[in-house]
């Protein structure tokens, strides 16, 4: 029986990143999958790199997919809500602040 092993990567992020890109191939994510992503505009590829604050925007996504199990656009459609949520989360915060 083959035996399978779950790989983990994991980049760390700070806000000196800023201008930075990750290459692909040190995410561990199929070539195609990047390239699907790319078409849908989940993702900005250029020169086979990424933005860094990309990376948890695809990490996020790729786990929706595994977890729920769904397809892309499902995935997509819902991260884009719970980022929405998020803004709005911290847009009431601001006004909270702010009163």
């Amino acid at each position: 029986m083959p035996q399978f092993y779950l790989q983990i990567y994991r980049h760390i992020l700070s806000a000196e990143d800023e201008g930075n890109w990750v290459e692909l191939s040190s995410l561990g994510i199929h070539p195609e999958m990047i390239q699907q992503l790319a078409e849908f505009g989940v993702i900005e590829v250029q020169q086979g790199r990424i933005p860094v604050q990309q990376v948890q925007r695809l990490h996020r996504l790729l786990r929706l997919r595994q977890t729920l199990g769904l397809n892309f656009t499902g995935a997509i459609i819902i991260m884009d809500l719970l980022e929405r949520i998020e803004q709005l989360e911290d847009e009431i915060e601001r006004l909270k602040n702010n009163w």
